[in-house]
């Protein structure tokens, strides 16, 4: 492919694309095996979904982790010991500055310019056509590498209801404080983590609530004991016996109109909320089934019934979106799901990878840790000795999907990337262990 004039080759750096919590990792363990590595970040300041100043964060002003902090922080960066076990997104977001102050990150992260095209360049490289966000013309430069990791929790996606609503009808990702659910009527539609906190916090605020769910969860605790709860559901011990602990410790909400999960609890994803049972209990808050259809004032439920809220708050997920990117080169299917090794190297183009696509029962960043480990090493075996590396590609393209991903899931978008941490860690170990001699 011939050069443009105005092509800025950047020889054998690795483009690395976000500087959310998986930017941030895959920065550092590139560099850290050697690579130039420029990564561009549309926004600002870091932080990517946990910064609530960006326009594309789903938090809100009461959102907490889920997961406790010794399972959700970095395995070479830990979290201080005198935080809480769930810290606020407010300390979250100072962990990851303090990450990439720590590790000199921001040098190497380009602010307010935004990736809009990566095409393939031949032998393995890419053109990457970034733009400013705040006006200007636009650069391509030539890369060795590109690593992907904007996310998949910015893009909303909103049911398809039929019908007319004349009150307010909100995603999730617009709810920002509790002060607009003040003395309201409000439906929360969606059954996952970020649907429970809403529809608690409206039961604290608002003047009636419902929540209406699809299909039943496994609601489980914060805490088991005194101590946080996924750290006694991950304590060693055979499969059956860690399902039998969380059986036993989740609440059974049938009585007050929940519908019961058909599903085990390892086929879904945990969603962790121990006021949500309280508050049903008593009576905040009133489950109901599946809406219908919208019909002015009122909304139609599966049931036949017909409710009145003024606010509907729609919690229904996300969908991943690469749009600088053609499908083909991820295997993007025609409902937007990637096709890759581990949920992050591409099957075709063993210098393009993705980093934080997973929904683990336990917290993103130990994960995105050792993916970015896996891809800086897996660059530097293609880098210095492609034979080999083809090789390895080969054989790793052939390992099941059940080896590594979840075996048995609720057959959703939700959980498209769902895995066991557990058991993904052992296969990426795997891999890096194949990968030894790439440092």
């Amino acid at each position: 492919m011939q050069d443009s004039p105005d092509l800025g080759d950047r020889g054998g750096a690795v483009c690395v694309v976000g500087a959310g919590a998986s930017g941030l990792t895959a920065i550092k363990n590139l560099r850290e095996l050697g690579f130039a590595v420029d990564c561009y970040e549309r926004e600002t300041s870091v932080g990517g979904a946990w910064n609530w100043r960006h326009d594309r964060s789903p938090v809100s002003a009461g959102t907490h982790l889920v997961t406790s902090r010794p399972l959700t922080e970095f395995p070479d960066f830990p979290m201080p010991d005198t935080w809480p076990d769930y810290p606020h997104h407010s300390r979250v977001l100072e962990y990851l500055e303090r990450y990439a102050k720590h590790f000199g990150l921001s040098d190497h992260i380009w602010y307010g310019m935004e990736v809009v095209s990566i095409v393939p360049a031949g032998d393995g490289r890419w053109d990457v056509t970034i733009n400013s966000t705040g006006g200007g013309s636009s650069r391509v430069q030539r890369y060795a590498a590109v690593v992907i990791a904007n996310g998949h929790n910015w893009s909303p996606v909103s049911p398809e209801i039929p019908g007319d609503f004349s009150g307010q009808v909100i995603h999730a990702a617009g709810y920002k404080d509790p002060s607009r659910l003040r003395d309201r009527r409000v439906l929360v539609i969606g059954g996952g983590n970020t649907g429970c906190d809403i529809v608690v916090e409206a039961a604290q605020h608002a003047e009636r609530v419902w929540h209406s769910t699809r299909r039943g969860y496994w609601y489980g605790p914060k805490y088991i004991g005194d101590r946080p709860a996924d750290q006694v559901r991950h304590r060693k011990g055979p499969a059956w016996l860690r399902q039998w602990r969380y059986r036993h410790n989740v609440a059974d909400l049938t009585r007050w109109g929940v519908p019961a999960p058909e599903h085990a609890p390892s086929e879904s994803h945990p969603v962790v909320n121990g006021l949500l049972p309280e508050y049903l209990r008593h009576g905040r808050i009133e489950a109901v089934p599946d809406v219908s259809r919208y019909d002015g004032k009122a909304v139609e439920l599966t049931d036949g019934r017909r409710i009145e809220p003024h606010l509907v708050i729609t919690a229904t997920g996300y969908r991943p979106r690469f749009d600088f990117l053609a499908p083909e080169l991820l295997d993007i299917d025609e409902r937007g799901r990637p096709d890759l090794h581990l949920h992050v190297f591409a099957r075709k183009h063993p210098t393009l990878a993705v980093v934080g696509l997973v929904q683990p029962d336990a917290g993103l960043f130990p994960l995105a840790h050792w993916q970015s480990v896996a891809v800086a090493r897996w660059l530097r075996l293609h880098a210095t000795d492609p034979e080999r590396a083809t090789a390895v590609q080969r054989e790793e393209s052939q390992r099941p999907l059940t080896s590594w991903s979840r075996r048995r899931v609720v057959p959703t978008r939700r959980h498209w990337f769902e895995v066991d941490h557990v058991d993904y860690l052992r296969t990426v170990e795997s891999l890096l262990n194949r990968l030894e001699g790439a440092k």
